[in-house]
């Protein structure tokens, strides 16, 4: 059983619980996304369908949630492996809290931790966590997301601007 670590505003351990019923319950939860780049290119995937929430849905690169007592840094590895096949040095960029109620009953409350990483290698991805995967460039993401906002995970959605700030500067 997976569990997600609960938080307050200002990212003070709660507790944890199993996340399927914290995105029933709408409990702020830490997640992390990341989001890996080459030159004017970005890696996407598509959610495998049968996800809880968001399945079919393009977003970042990877994303998920920590355990207890694992570090951001750990975590962001060990998922990028998992989802990915990919070993990649990343930095936090920035964080934001975030809140999407999805049709299905569940609702997303997350604290947001956002990373970057530059790769241009192999991708291994997990069929069970991601349907396909695609590098975009920025200005066709940016276009697509302008014209298409529902093809996209909502905290993609909301990262993506700031996200393509922060590259230009690293």
């Amino acid at each position: 059983m997976e569990k997600v670590v609960l938080i307050d505003f200002d990212d003070q351990v709660l507790g944890e619980m199993e996340k399927q019923q914290a995105h029933v319950e709408g409990k702020l939860h830490r997640a992390f996304s990341v989001i890996l780049y080459h030159g004017d290119k970005m890696l996407i995937h598509k959610r495998a369908s049968e996800k809880y929430h968001c399945g079919g849905l393009w977003t970042n690169s990877c994303c998920s949630h920590p355990r207890m007592n694992e570090s951001f840094d750990d975590a962001v590895k060990r998922r990028l492996m998992e989802e990915l096949g990919v070993e990649c040095d990343t930095k936090e960029i920035f964080s934001f809290v975030y809140y999407y109620q999805f049709s299905n009953g569940l609702t997303e409350f997350e604290l947001d931790h956002v990373y970057i990483g530059e790769y241009d290698g192999e991708v291994s991805f997990d069929s069970s966590e991601i349907e396909e995967v695609k590098w975009i460039s920025f200005e066709e993401l940016k276009k697509d997301i302008v014209c298409n906002p529902t093809k996209y995970t909502p905290w993609f959605v909301v990262a993506l601007k700031r996200v393509l700030k922060e590259i230009a500067h690293a």
